[in-house]
């Protein structure tokens, strides 16, 4: 399965082959199949980008889920930002809740990004300033850029923790 998976990663990316999206689709779907995570992951993708297939956000959906049950963090995350913002399917935000805490407790920084603004917004939870800035520090501490944004804006203004321009 991860030899077929491989290949659907040089069909996508044209590696030492003529980029083919629908030959990829064909590799991952083989793997999938066999229950190889990454290659469920690489499906849902290609589902719900329209990658060599029609888009079909059900698909999408039901090859993320897979992979998410068998812990991928990326698949978790997928998952939860979908449903967060509604993206081919019905906004859920106790389901974004749940995907997103799982990815983001394996470490995944956009999950942990997420997370930290679902918990300053208060979306779907109540509102908690301390475990949002939380959430954002860890995406921060993994050079993800937005988190490292938003944390200085915070720490700038002073909203939910003391006015620090240093830490900002």
């Amino acid at each position: 399965a991860q030899a077929q998976s491989n290949l659907g990663d040089l069909y996508r990316m044209g590696d030492g082959v003529l980029q083919d999206y629908k030959e990829a689709t064909k590799w991952y779907r083989l793997a999938a199949e066999k229950s190889y995570a990454d290659a469920q992951v690489n499906l849902a993708a290609m589902y719900r980008l329209g990658y060599g297939v029609l888009k079909n956000p059900q698909e999408s959906i039901k090859w993320y889920r897979l992979a998410a049950v068998q812990g991928d963090a990326t698949a978790q995350y997928s998952l939860g930002s979908m449903y967060l913002k509604g993206d081919g399917v019905p906004q859920n935000l106790q389901e974004a809740i749940k995907w997103t805490r799982l990815a983001a407790a394996q470490g995944n920084a956009q999950a942990q990004f997420n997370l930290g603004w679902i918990y300053l917004k208060g979306e779907g939870l109540p509102q908690d300033a301390e475990e949002g800035i939380k959430w954002y520090r860890l995406a921060a501490e993994q050079n993800f850029a937005l988190a490292q944004f938003n944390l200085a804006l915070i720490y700038e203004k002073g909203e939910g923790v003391p006015q620090d321009m240093q830490e900002a």
